[in-house]
């Protein structure tokens, strides 16, 4: 998972939606026919097409909890204990549980270094281990009742503002910019700059948006529109699907929906392309996979690797 943001705490959630688990289980046109995507790099790069078919070359910018498990329905972070993480990955699946929520991990120190959420926190808590061991000391977890959208998100801002509170700063892992959390076993390489419609907002398009979107999905095997850049998801589940994409090895394309600056009017042109309501979207081969929790639960089952394979 990558780094959620959060300028200033402005939300307080209610601790009824919040469970957590002592001893616990554990978290961018010319006048002419010129397509042209710029992307984040100091280099130029594009891609033309004629109104053809000719394809479109892009470039860029660059279950069950354990018996021995004690839960509490007291939702704030101070009142949640600190589990230490085993070196083991199957004591990390043993004591961890595989349901929705939120956790916050510390390093061996007991410094916190980064508050996530989850549709599994048992998948995510096995990936930091293997990917920043050096980071995981211990977790506290948050299990979340009727875990929709708005009740994670909400248990997540009501765990980061009380960090804030207390500490006047953000966890280092969600911090903007940082990457630390998406980053795969070994080291990830250097992250793709995000693709752009236009290299700027008075530019005027001469081709719908729709047909832009179409072109794009179709010429690019995995496509992800998140709320954010990759490097910077601003919502916990495009931050998921970057993590899960990561970690899968896969070469995505990303588009920045909240980019107004270069993907004006992008959100709801998708919305009434894909027919899905949300974000993030994620498209491998031209066809709509889906949002966050489709992608989690393929990466759970396994079955991505065959799709991307695809």
């Amino acid at each position: 998972m990558a780094a959620m943001n959060l300028s200033s705490p402005s939300h307080t959630t209610s601790s009824s939606s919040l469970r957590p688990l002592f001893i616990s289980a554990y978290r961018n046109f010319s006048p002419s026919k010129t397509l042209s995507f710029h992307s984040t790099n100091s280099k130029n790069l594009s891609f033309f097409s004629s109104p053809s078919s000719t394809p479109l070359k892009f470039t860029r910018t660059t279950k069950n909890r354990r018996p021995n498990l004690t839960v509490s329905a007291a939702g704030k972070l101070s009142e949640t204990e600190r589990v230490p993480v085993p070196p083991e990955s199957d004591a990390v699946s043993s004591l961890f549980p595989s349901a929705s929520g939120v956790y916050a991990v510390y390093d061996k120190s007991g410094e916190m270094q980064f508050v996530g959420l989850s549709r599994n926190i048992q998948a995510s808590i096995l990936f930091h281990q293997k990917s920043v061991p050096e980071l995981c000391g211990s977790i506290k977890v948050g299990v979340v009742d009727n875990p929709d959208r708005t009740a994670l998100t909400d248990a997540w801002k009501s765990w980061m503002e009380e960090h804030i509170e207390l500490t006047g700063k953000v966890p280092p892992g969600n911090e903007k910019g940082n990457t630390t959390w998406v980053r795969q076993p070994g080291g990830a390489p250097k992250k793709k700059g995000d693709l752009r419609i236009t290299p700027g907002r008075n530019t005027q398009l001469t081709v719908a948006l729709e047909e832009l979107i179409d072109r794009m999905v179709k010429e690019n095997k995995v496509v992800a529109f998140i709320k954010g850049s990759r490097s910077a998801p601003q919502c916990g589940f495009s931050q998921r699907v970057v993590g899960i994409l990561e970690s899968e090895g896969v070469d995505y394309e990303s588009v920045d929906v909240l980019d107004e600056e270069h993907n004006g009017g992008l959100r709801e042109s998708l919305k009434k392309y894909s027919n899905w309501p949300t974000f993030p979207q994620v498209f491998v081969n031209g066809e709509l996979v889906g949002g966050c929790d489709i992608l989690s639960s393929m990466h759970e089952k396994g079955e991505l690797a065959g799709l991307f394979k695809q």
